[in-house]
């Protein structure tokens, strides 16, 4: 006989829809502007659950933006492919997942989000740097390297668009920052 799975808690529903207004408003508002009432008005919610959940507006937003960068293993990689591996991967991350957008605007306007933005980026690149630097001791230093590059043609492409960065293909963006990241993770020390 087979089971029906169980049906989400009512409770998970209630913090998915807090955590989606939340996204959704930080990114058009910023921190300082969004407030609690409008996030819980969003989600069609008591404010006073907002505050359950998350006890206040930094909480909430340090849930709304834990990020998973789904980082790839580079360790079986040819070396000479790193960078065009992390370039392509960070752009499809880009294209493919609002949050991370939210995140940059957040990180731009509030010390909260620039906080949450180093602590992804910092552990998250710092992982592939360790594996693939010539020296683990230089990791974390080639890891805001790295970070520097990605979050500036983000900001660029994905916030600012400026032009031409929102009209180069893929290819092209993939073609100009690989090499760079390649250095920044693989080379010996300048």
């Amino acid at each position: 006989m087979k089971t029906k799975p169980a049906a989400p808690r009512r409770s998970d529903a209630t913090k998915a829809a807090i955590l989606e207004a939340a996204r959704e408003r930080f990114a058009a508002d910023g921190y300082e502007r969004a407030t609690i009432r409008a996030i819980a008005r969003d989600a069609n919610i008591d404010p006073s659950m907002v505050m359950r959940y998350y006890g206040n507006k930094e909480g909430l937003l340090a849930a709304a933006f834990e990020i998973d960068l789904h980082v790839p293993d580079l360790g079986a990689l040819p070396g000479k492919h790193i960078g065009a591996v992390v370039v392509a991967h960070f752009l499809d991350r880009w294209e493919g997942d609002d949050v991370l957008t939210a995140l940059l605007r957040v990180g731009v306007t509030h010390e909260a989000g620039a906080e949450r933005m180093k602590e992804v980026f910092a552990e998250q690149l710092g992982r592939i740097a360790v594996g693939v630097c010539p020296d683990p001791a230089d990791a974390r230093r080639r890891a805001a390297l790295v970070a520097s590059q990605i979050l500036g043609m983000a900001l660029a492409r994905y916030v600012l668009r400026i032009e031409p960065a929102v009209a180069m293909s893929r290819e092209e963006v993939v073609a100009w920052l690989a090499p760079t990241i390649q250095r920044y993770l693989t080379a010996e020390g300048p």
